[in-house]
């Protein structure tokens, strides 16, 4: 089974997130360094795996943003 690729994006934002509440509410630093250790090793996990993906699409950089097409700015001029 092929785990999705924003099944690492959530989980180490998620991950990282904590660390953040965790400081704030004034964790013991032993488990805030492990976390931000294991935190780092998901970053690099998740960047090699965006990375390596499989995925293709249509768009081209005519299409420019999805939500504000090229062509629909000079319809406002």
């Amino acid at each position: 089974m092929k785990i999705p690729v924003m099944f690492y994006v959530a989980l180490t934002t998620f991950l990282l997130v904590l660390v953040t509440a965790l400081v704030g509410l004034n964790t013991p630093l032993n488990w805030v360094f492990y976390l931000t250790c294991i935190g780092q090793v998901f970053l690099l996990i998740m960047v090699y795996k965006v990375l390596k993906d499989n995925y293709s699409t249509t768009k081209t950089f005519d299409d420019f943003y999805e939500d504000h097409p090229i062509g629909e700015y000079e319809n406002y001029r």
